[in-house]
C-alpha cells in the first residue's frame, strides 16, 4: 500500500554512530536559490546515526514505521521486505527474489539525520529525502542489492463503472485548493492547515483496513492508493482531472489483516467489499487489464551488521 501505520511506542534502542569507508559529503537540506535541482545520484544521502538491532521475539504481530519531528526515523518489529517497499514506495507485488527471512525476522531501528529534514520531498525532485537515507541505510547495513526489470503482467485500470459518467455520492470536487496551501507555505506563508486527519475538507489521503479517506486528491493518487489491496498496479484511466474529496467505507478482507489484529468496534464484517464499494460509494471500478510493471529483484541481502 502506499500508505504506513505509524506505530507509537517507546524507543527502546540507542542511536550509536555508524563506522566504515569514509562516505561522500551529503547533500544539503536546503533548496538552492532560483530553483530545485534533483539529487545526484552519485551523493547518497544517509543517517547520521543509526542502531538496528533485532526485534524483541516476545513481540506482538504489529509492525510499525514512524516518522519523528526533524527527520528522526523508527520502526518496531519489522521486517525487512516492508522496509525495502517504503524504501522504494512499491508494492508486495514489486519486489521478487530474497530468503525467507526478509519476511520473517523483525527489526527495531532507531536513527537520525546530520541535521533537519524537510516534511516535503519538494525540495529533491519529488524524491522523499527520509526514504532515501533508509536505501542507504538498507545497503549499507544489509548489504541489500538490487537490480530492475520490467514485466508484462496482470494490473487494473481505474475506470467510470456507469456509462452516463455519473459518479458517486461520496466523490465530489474539492473544498480546499491544496496547491495554493503548499504554494502559500513554499514562499514563507502560514495558512492555517485543515484540522483533523485526511478526509473530505483536508489535504492529504490515508486507507486502513475498513476506510479510505482523502481531501484534495487526484484520482491518480487514489489509483496509487489501491495498488496495496489490489495487489496490481492500477492505472488511473478514468478521464477525470483536477482534484476531489473522497470517501470509501467496506468491510475488511480479513486475508490482508496481520493475525491477532482485531476490527474496532461497529465495523459491519457483512458490509460491502472494497471493490464494490468503489462502484456504489464512488461511481468507479477496477477493470483488469495487462501491462507492463516495473519490479525489483533482490540480488544479494544480509543479516545487519553489529551496532
Amino acid at each position: 500500500m502506499r500508505y504506513v501505520t505509524f506505530v507509537v511506542g517507546a524507543a527502546i534502542a540507542v542511536a550509536v554512530f555508524l563506522v566504515g569507508a569514509p562516505r561522500p559529503q551529503a547533500q544539503s537540506f536546503a533548496a538552492p536559490a532560483g530553483g530545485v535541482d534533483a539529487p545526484d545520484p552519485n551523493v547518497p544521502l544517509y543517517f547520521e546515526a543509526a542502531s538496528v538491532k533485532p526485534s524483541d521475539p516476545k513481540a506482538g504481530p504489529g509492525a510499525g514505521i514512524r516518522r519523528q519531528p526533524g527527520g528522526r526515523f523508527n520502526t518496531f518489529n519489522t521486517p525487512v521486505r516492508l522496509l525495502i517497499t517504503f524504501a522504494y514506495q512499491i508494492q508486495r507485488f514489486q519486489l521478487e527474489g530474497g530468503p525467507d527471512w526478509i519476511a520473517s525476522d523483525r527489526f527495531d531501528i532507531l536513527a537520525k539525520p546530520e541535521r533537519e529534514v524537510p516534511s516535503t520531498g519538494a525540495f529533491f525532485g519529488g524524491q522523499d529525502p527520509l526514504r532515501m537515507m533508509l536505501r542507504t541505510l538498507l545497503a549499507e547495513r544489509f548489504k541489500l542489492a538490487m537490480h530492475k526489470e520490467t514485466k508484462e503482467l496482470p494490473i487494473f485500470e481505474l475506470v467510470l463503472a456507469r456509462q452516463d459518467g455519473r459518479l458517486g455520492p461520496q466523490l465530489r470536487p474539492a473544498t480546499v485548493d491544496c496547491a495554493a496551501r503548499a504554494a502559500a507555505a513554499a514562499k514563507g506563508g502560514t495558512p492555517p492547515a485543515p484540522s483533523g486527519p485526511p478526509g473530505p475538507g483536508s489535504c492529504g489521503i490515508t486507507m486502513n483496513y475498513v476506510r479510505v479517506a482523502g481531501g484534495g486528491v487526484t484520482l491518480r493518487m487514489l489509483a496509487n492508493l489501491l495498488e496495496g489491496p489490489a495487489q496490481r498496479l492500477v492505472i488511473d484511466r478514468t478521464g477525470l482531472t483536477g482534484n476531489w474529496d473522497v470517501e470509501v467505507n467496506y468491510a475488511p478482507d480479513r486475508s490482508q489483516m496481520p493475525p491477532g489484529v482485531e476490527l474496532p468496534p461497529g465495523i459491519d464484517p457483512n458490509g460491502p467489499s472494497l471493490f464494490t464499494a468503489l462502484e456504489e460509494q464512488l461511481g468507479l471500478k477496477l477493470r483488469p487489464a495487462r501491462g507492463p510493471v516495473e519490479v525489483l529483484v533482490i540480488d544479494s541481502v544480509q543479516q545487519p551488521t553489529p551496532n
